[in-house]
């Protein structure tokens, strides 16, 4: 635990769980590890680049990502949470491209305003991933090139499309902010829940109906503990970084 603090990854040898995670009492953690290299890669040279060389930067990040969803072994892009070769292969290829490809979006500086962008995003998002699988064991090639399409091209194009949206009305337009400031929050704190939860309804062989108002505590659990993160841990902090450092 004093380890996952200071954000330090673990190697195999000492996990605690049987699924060699870096973070093992907190498996999100894994895609932390890998954005704070990004985020150093650009502090110290890829904020440098050109729009030029920002797009072959780009471009290749995207090669990584289409070799390991299409010529990998498992036909996707799951995994990148162990300190291993084969895993930190995986977390590079996750993490270079969308990073990066938002960081070009960025740099382009073009918006364009598309009518009831809010209602294309989400019937792109929900068309992207309602489709759980394509190709089966036989041909694993064929996920992917499908999972290669949803986020080289349609991913970013969401991000594009909504940042030209606007939410009218006042209470949607607070649904959403909550909404976006508790991502993070929840993201990073509710798995050691999801531990809790699944060990002790596997370790009482529960049904799904005795199963379901935990799973409810947890899900409300959630939220409530992110929130108070956000709070009173995650906004206090930056506001007194934002008052030291960028004064």
């Amino acid at each position: 635990m004093l380890v996952g603090f200071i954000m330090l990854p673990v190697p195999p040898s000492m996990d605690i769980r049987g699924w060699n995670e870096m973070y093992p009492l907190d498996g999100p953690g894994w895609s932390l590890f890998f954005e704070y290299i990004a985020n150093i890669l650009y502090g110290t040279i890829v904020r440098k680049f050109s729009k030029a060389a920002l797009s072959i930067f780009v471009f290749l990040s995207a090669c990584l990502l289409i070799q390991l969803a299409v010529f990998g072994e498992r036909g996707d892009v799951i995994g990148g949470w162990s300190l291993e070769p084969a895993q930190l292969h995986i977390g590079f290829a996750r993490v270079m491209y969308p990073f990066f490809a938002g960081l070009l979006l960025c740099r382009t500086g073009k918006i364009i305003q598309v009518k009831n962008a809010f209602l294309w995003c989400s019937l792109l998002i929900i068309t992207a991933l309602s489709i759980p699988r394509f190709g089966g064991t036989e041909h694993l090639w064929m996920n992917g090139i499908y999972e290669s399409v949803v986020i080289v091209f349609i991913f970013p194009l969401i991000v594009y499309l909504g940042a030209g949206g606007k939410i009218k009305g006042k209470y949607p337009a607070a649904i959403c902010k909550f909404f976006a400031d508790i991502s993070y929050p929840v993201y990073i704190t509710h798995y050691p829940l999801i531990y809790i939860c699944t060990s002790w309804i596997a370790g009482k062989k529960l049904t799904f109906s005795q199963a379901v108002p935990v799973a409810l505590l947890v899900f409300i659990s959630s939220v409530i503990i992110a929130y108070a993160c956000l709070k009173l841990y995650d906004e206090p902090v930056r506001r007194w970084l934002s008052h030291k450092i960028l004064r």
